[in-house]
């Protein structure tokens, strides 16, 4: 596999998915963020519980339903982050077998697994889309804070299948030896 990502060429150059996937890796981080501040502030809220401060127990204390919030969160920002992986070509690759083949050879293989991963995140992305659907009809909540479930899960299946449609573009950008 080559050493640079598709989203290596110029700015201009770049297809629209592969740059909107650097802003959506970026919106991930951002969730990421919130999500490891709700934790630091709800464990932080637990010592200050269970301490000297307890006086303030009304206004200091662990964040009600802190896991759901970091469960809808951490499942957003991995899906928020696939699409730029792939853009960039960093996905583990082996190439025990293929260090004697030529550089063509090995990117027509590459644009085949991309092919393959693209496949298998469409029908990953048509099985989210009946989920949501389900989730939505069945009007699902979360435990603690009866948070609807059905959103978080429509925002993944959208981030599904922009990890399809950037596989695709990997696929063809390597088999034109344009990576």
């Amino acid at each position: 596999m080559a050493d640079v990502g598709v989203s290596d060429a110029p700015e201009g150059r770049q297809p629209f998915i592969v740059r909107a996937s650097s802003v959506v890796a970026v919106l991930g981080g951002l969730i990421s963020l919130a999500t490891a501040a709700i934790v630091v502030a709800s464990v932080f809220g637990r010592w200050f519980r269970g301490s000297a401060f307890s006086p303030l127990a009304p206004w200091i204390g662990p964040i009600d339903g802190d896991f759901e919030y970091v469960k809808m969160g951490t499942a957003v920002a991995v899906f928020a982050f696939l699409p730029y992986a792939q853009a960039m070509r960093s996905n583990i690759v082996v190439d025990t077998f293929t260090n004697k083949l030529s550089p063509r050879t090995v990117d027509r293989m590459d644009a085949f697994w991309d092919l393959v991963y693209a496949a298998m995140m469409g029908v990953l992305t048509w099985c989210m889309v009946l989920g949501t659907m389900d989730f939505y009809r069945s009007g699902e909540t979360t435990m603690m804070l009866q948070l609807i479930v059905w959103p978080a899960i429509a925002v993944c299946t959208v981030l599904s299948g922009l990890i399809t449609l950037v596989a695709l573009v990997t696929a063809v950008q390597v088999a034109r030896g344009q990576s």
